[in-house]
């Protein structure tokens, strides 16, 4: 019986009948048939559902089709009003709509424990593995090395900032080695010198450690240089490479011309290959190229290039570097990981993988594949970041604007947040596109019950406040966290003059609007005080000072709103951002014909250079996350000093709806 139909009968045993028809919610069944079924067709588990219940209930009654009916209408108008947590699967095989998640709020370890990959030492029980006589002698082999622990890499290029999708790739790869007892290596793919920069490498390890790992151990492909050109002499001498002289714009494109070297004598590429190592050929003028064609029709792929350019550890000692069809798998097979988890436009390099290995006749680990990270409103190659930074649209690779792991830290993005939504995301082979505010979402829940309150205003008005009570207090006791006792507290001051923001004053009353007018009290926030305006001063028709009595809350003078404010305020400058790109995919042609250059937002960045914060935030360390109150959440930018502090806005508060 199907996973669905056991979780249903099982259901059945227990629960009477008479409750059972069409009025059980069914949401947590498929929750826990889809946290089992981690790579299976969520349609398809969809319809088992439908066809079991159907088989158990029968048919709905005229009263059973009613109340569906009503509830879909209610549903809908749900979905209407929130677009919170919504995401799209470009292929169509899985779409997680508000509401419905697949992990029902489990932790990434507990994701991983029950991820359907195959046991340490079991690789040829997985679908596609390729058995030779060797397999069983080399898996025994491999088993004693690892004794028999879970061992995984994250293998990222070291020519660029990790993205959102990287942290994605982090967190199964580190997340299911841990979830295992296992150990995960942080792997440099750094056989393209020309592109890799000492910052890179850097920030890589940074972010992985900010994100909560502890790499077992640092390793670098060109670690394995002399292995790596070893293993391509001894493939050359089984007939199985090549060197051939087509030019690179010779072979770009679809059904390129076939080799006309393919066939030469083993013996001359061998020299030719040595030459190539040597220096005797220009780049470009010869390659190594394997005797096989890859799923997408590719056929013999390079394996090693010539490039004249320093390499950051290897100095001049190479002119020849791998590409990565050759070095990856290899690099696996040497470390002896247990499962090479990568996204799915590497299926295609699969069968290059595994031929690679049994072709040299070394220990060939298990590839698995599992959907890519894409985020709207943005783009992640690293190509195109570059070109915006050049342009000068975002100063660095930590803008705030973009969507690489630097700038979302920069922007306070919490590690705990990322994490929680990558786990959120499940283990499906679908290529999702997530909207950014599913993603903000989650960053307001965690910042919710951790960001300490504070008041500020963005646009300062001064109030000056006649009828102070004599025994008003100069600093008073608020809390960190309202309804968190262990949280703690802090002091703000509070004087004759304090600061509001413009927008909670109108001259004119409106209708709806609860805040300060000439005629409508307003209270001050923590404070237990009530503010009424008795004069209006301007300069130049703008409203620089409100001259206000004030006077303890009291049941009789209760108003119908409070606001916040600061008092002996601190200047600081604060940046608002809002969407880079004003389409949602920049990067598409159809929709931004003349290229994702053109589609910037022009107010993507708003600068306050003259807001006023609570002077408790004075040496506020950097990236430090705050609610301030009715405002939104914001962090401590780097650039932020004693002499001048500096905030960015992360996400708004929740009655915001996600919008900066």
């Amino acid at each position: 019986m199907s996973p669905p139909g056991r979780l249903i009968r099982r259901l059945s045993c227990w629960l009477p009948s008479n409750l059972f028809k069409y009025k059980f919610n069914f949401g947590a069944l498929m929750a826990e048939a889809r946290s089992t079924l981690l790579w299976a067709d969520s349609k398809k588990i969809k319809e088992e559902f439908d066809l079991q219940i159907l088989t158990m209930l029968g048919p709905k009654s005229e009263e059973d089709l009613a109340k569906s009916v009503k509830a879909s209408k209610a549903a809908d108008k749900t979905k209407l009003s929130s677009k919170e947590a919504s995401i799209t699967a470009n292929d169509g095989n899985a779409a997680l709509q508000n509401g419905d998640t697949t992990t029902c709020g489990l932790s990434i370890l507990e994701l991983l424990r029950n991820a359907p990959f195959h046991k340490p030492g079991e690789n040829h029980k997985s679908e596609g593995y390729v058995i030779t006589p060797n397999t069983k002698d080399l898996l025994q082999q491999h088993l004693k090395i690892t004794a028999g622990k879970v061992r995984t890499r994250f293998p990222p290029e070291p020519n660029g900032i990790l993205h959102i999708g990287h942290a994605k790739a982090i967190n199964i790869n580190f997340g299911y080695a841990a979830a295992h007892g296992g150990t995960c290596f942080l792997r440099y793919d750094d056989t393209n010198p020309e592109k890799e920069e000492e910052k890179f490498f850097v920030g890589i390890r940074d972010m992985v450690e900010w994100l909560g790992y502890t790499p077992s151990a640092i390793t670098h492909s060109s670690d394995y240089f002399d292995q790596l050109y070893t293993w391509a002499v001894e493939l050359i001498e089984r007939g199985l490479a090549y060197v051939c002289h087509q030019r690179p714009e010779e072979v770009r494109g679809r059904d390129p011309p076939p080799s006309p070297w393919r066939n030469r004598p083993k013996h001359e590429s061998i020299k030719l290959f040595q030459d190539m190592k040597h220096g005797k050929f220009d780049e470009g003028e010869a390659t190594l190229r394997l005797k096989l064609t890859l799923e997408e029709g590719k056929v013999d792929p390079v394996a090693y290039r010539i490039k004249y350019v320093s390499h950051h550890r290897t100095g001049d000692a190479w002119c020849i570097y791998p590409t990565y069809d050759y070095t990856h798998c290899l690099c696996d097979s040497i470390e002896h990981i247990t499962h090479s988890l990568c996204t799915k436009e590497f299926q295609s390099r699969r069968s290059s993988y595994y031929w690679l290995c049994n072709a040299l006749n070394i220990y060939c680990p298990v590839q698995w594949e599992y959907g890519r990270l894409n985020m709207h409103h943005t783009v992640v190659s690293k190509r195109k970041i570059a070109k915006l930074i050049e342009h000068g649209i975002v100063r660095d690779w930590d803008d705030p604007r973009l969507f690489t792991l630097t700038a979302l830290r920069r922007r306070g993005f919490p590690a705990e947040a990322i994490n929680k939504f990558c786990a959120s995301l499940g283990l499906t082979g679908a290529q999702i596109t997530i909207h950014p505010e599913a993603l903000e979402a989650t960053v307001r829940d965690v910042l919710n019950s951790s960001a300490h309150r504070r008041m500020m205003v963005l646009e300062a008005i001064r109030v000056e406040l006649s009828e102070l009570p004599d025994d008003a207090p100069s600093l008073i006791t608020v809390p960190n966290i309202p309804g968190d006792d262990a949280a703690g507290s802090h002091q703000v001051a509070f004087a004759s003059v304090i600061y509001i923001d413009a927008s909670d004053f109108r001259e004119a009353d409106e209708r709806g609007y609860r805040r300060l007018t000439p005629t409508q009290s307003v209270g001050l926030r923590h404070s237990g005080y009530v503010i009424s305006v008795q004069d209006v001063v301007r300069e130049a028709g703008k409203v620089v000072c409100i001259k206000a009595s004030c006077a303890q809350a009291t049941a009789s003078n209760k108003p119908k709103a409070f606001i916040h404010w600061v008092a002996r305020p601190a200047l600081c400058e604060v940046r608002l951002y809002d969407r880079l790109f004003i389409h949602e995919s920049p990067e598409d042609p159809a929709v931004v014909p003349e290229g994702f250059l053109s589609d910037i937002n022009p107010s993507s960045l708003t600068v306050v250079s003259d807001a006023m914060v609570d002077g408790s935030l004075v040496g506020a360390a950097p990236f430090t996350s705050y609610q301030f109150e009715r405002v939104g959440f914001f962090s401590v930018d780097p650039d932020s000093s004693e002499e001048k502090l500096v905030f960015n806005r992360t996400v708004g508060l929740k009655e915001d709806k996600g919008k900066n």
